[in-house]
């Protein structure tokens, strides 16, 4: 099945990219308009993050982020074939910033969010730092599309650590810290158990954050860059790395993970289509026993945000 995929894949990836984007309008018109995949996913999470916008304006932004996200995944098809001067010629940074700490001695983490396209900034980061290169992944249920995502991930020198606690987990750190390194992690996943999760509040709702960005930082004294990539044009990226702190254990605990939220919340506010809005990333519910792990402010602000939550989230699905 792999190889079947693969083969599939490789020869679509040798298109030019016009005739790809030409592909990808017309897989736009039938996942939008013919199967409506995941629109009322979209709707509500759209609705709940911006209760002050219109229908119709939560409308425009919704069908620019699947042309966004069908753009991602036909540029991520494109990854199969391309060499690191396609990629260098259509994806910016600022990997000065990255390149000074390297140059005093430091390794780091890369914390960054699902915007896109962070396929291409996986790859892109991974041949412009001097660093050597890992990105915790989450492993995909299907073994095929698994073990092609690995190929695609790996292709500029990264290493690829899987999040989950494993051995595999276990021997991927241990290689990478015989290297000056640094670890790009998504630190806007959804967190396995809520229970352990650091709570806040999140586009005007309380959500879990997973704890490891901020942990692993911490217990391994790392210095921490927050990364947002913007799309330029059709086809065109650029990241913004700014640095958060070279002393995490300077912060209080939660404090890290708040700035990350904060800086993250501020850019998807500005580009509200280049998010992955399609993620059910409010499954899991605010409970009163989650209380200790409130690291915003105030904690009866944690209530308020529930309130806040169970009136925006009804949100009806986009026309």
């Amino acid at each position: 099945m792999y190889y079947l995929l693969y083969g599939f894949l490789y020869l679509h990836s040798l298109l030019p990219m016009r005739v790809l984007y030409i592909l990808a309008d017309v897989f736009y018109g039938f996942f939008y308009h013919v199967l409506g995949y995941r629109r009322k996913v979209v709707a509500q999470n759209l609705a709940a993050a911006f209760p002050d916008k219109s229908k119709e304006e939560r409308k425009v932004i919704a069908k620019k982020f699947y042309h966004n996200f069908i753009d991602s995944f036909i540029e991520t098809i494109k990854m199969l074939s391309c060499g690191e001067e396609f990629l260098r010629k259509r994806f910016s940074g600022n990997w000065e910033v990255v390149e000074e700490l390297y140059n005093k001695g430091h390794s780091c983490q890369i914390h960054l969010g699902h915007n896109f396209n962070w396929e291409w900034g996986n790859a892109a980061i991974a041949a412009a730092i001097p660093h050597k290169v890992a990105v915790v992944y989450m492993p995909i249920q299907s073994k095929a599309t698994d073990r092609l995502f690995l190929k695609l991930r790996s292709r500029a020198g990264s290493g690829l650590i899987p999040a989950t606690p494993s051995e595999a987990f276990r021997t991927g750190l241990r290689k990478l810290r015989e290297h000056q390194y640094a670890l790009i992690l998504a630190a806007d996943q959804s967190p396995g158990d809520p229970g352990k999760a650091y709570w806040l509040n999140f586009l005007n709702q309380p959500t879990g954050f997973v704890t490891g960005p901020e942990k692993s930082a911490r217990l391994n004294k790392l210095p921490v860059f927050f990364t947002v990539i913007s799309k330029l044009k059709r086809g065109h990226y650029h990241a913004e790395q700014v640095l958060a702190t070279t002393d995490p254990r300077s912060l209080k605990e939660g404090e890290l993970t708040l700035k990350f939220v904060r800086f993250l919340e501020d850019f998807i506010r500005k580009h509200p289509d280049n998010w992955l809005w399609s993620h059910r990333r409010w499954k899991q519910e605010w409970k009163p026993e989650y209380e200790k792990m409130w690291i915003d402010g105030v904690v009866h602000a944690s209530k308020q945000a529930m309130g806040n939550w169970q009136q925006a989230t009804p949100g009806a699905p986009v026309d």
